[in-house]
């Protein structure tokens, strides 16, 4: 039994995370990092495949809004399409 036990929670591991999933992660990851604020923000995933676009207020917060997005689990890539917004 508990081999059985052991062999279901390793598959479950290795079951891929969803675009879906990965999607609501990177949005609230985003939207409640004081910096990023990323509640405007477009996010698109596809296979793992994290797209970010909208304007931010400086480089630093466009390189940490990718980083942020990295951390979360079943991301592949990060594509950083962020536009730095001129004052």
């Amino acid at each position: 039994m508990a081999l059985i036990l052991l062999v279901s929670a390793c598959l479950a591991a290795d079951k891929p995370i969803s675009d879906d999933t990965i999607y609501d992660k990177v949005r609230i990851s985003l939207a409640s990092d004081i910096d990023v604020k990323g509640g405007g923000l477009k996010v698109d995933v596809k296979d793992g495949v994290v797209t970010l676009g909208g304007a931010v207020e400086s480089e630093g917060v466009k390189d940490k809004a990718a980083h942020i997005a990295k951390k979360v689990k079943g991301v592949k890539k990060v594509i950083n399409n962020l536009e730095v917004k001129m004052h």
